[in-house]
């Protein structure tokens, strides 16, 4: 969990991006971009929007989400290593991903016709942000602000996609979060009051509900008896 809250940041401008590598970036990036355009693009995706007037619709509303993946693929990229590197996450990357995630995900929905996604994106981006503030308020050390604007990001990206990837994304996040933490427990490289970024496993936690969240939700949805 984070200890060090942006606010308190020497930058002069907590909410400015700091500068970084752009080298690790740009192959991340180069690594990670492929992989999601064809998910979208392929068809292999089933979640989202759908529906539509016939096959150019289709094709449509595939390259919109593609397009709105991309991107948080590339900000997912970029404020991971800057959490890692500042423990912060900062508002000038954060905060516009409200406005061009929901700009992107309203127009796949204009175009699929589907405005039960849009609506289940806007609900799950106010469960999102109102779970982690409540988290923020409990214990105020342990989650930072910047993890609560972000968590807001990610319940818009994830619940557009289906209640599945958004329940599966925030397990893990704090699944993988945990084990990361105990490991470095285990290894004797941190104790209980180390400041431990929370935001990679956020962000890591985001792309397993959106590769894998759906398919988990389904499969366990059969494990449970009819009622």
């Amino acid at each position: 969990m984070r200890t060090i809250d942006e606010g308190r940041s020497t930058a002069r401008d907590p909410g400015a991006a700091p500068r970084v590598r752009f080298d690790a970036i740009a192959v991340a990036c180069a690594a990670l971009l492929p992989v999601v355009g064809w998910w979208y693009l392929s068809g292999a995706s089933a979640s989202g929007a759908s529906g539509g007037s016939g096959p150019d619709a289709q094709i449509w509303v595939r390259g919109v989400l593609a397009l709105a993946y991309m991107y948080f693929a590339v900000i997912s990229i970029v404020l991971t290593r800057i959490d890692i590197r500042t423990h912060r996450l900062p508002n000038a990357i954060v905060l516009p991903a409200y406005l061009v995630g929901g700009a992107l995900l309203t127009i796949a929905s204009a175009v699929s016709g589907d405005w039960s996604a849009l609506l289940r994106a806007a609900i799950g981006m106010a469960l999102m942000y109102g779970f982690y503030f409540a988290l923020r308020l409990v214990r105020p050390g342990g989650m930072g602000g910047g993890d609560v604007k972000l968590a807001g990001v990610i319940g818009l990206f994830l619940a557009y996609l289906g209640w599945g990837a958004l329940a599966v994304g925030v397990f893990a996040a704090f699944l993988l979060g945990g084990l990361f933490g105990m490991a470095l427990i285990l290894l004797r490289r941190a104790d209980g009051k180390t400041a431990i970024p929370f935001g990679p496993w956020m962000l890591a936690g985001a792309w397993a509900g959106i590769f894998v969240g759906e398919a988990i939700a389904s499969g366990y949805s059969r494990l449970l008896p009819p009622g």
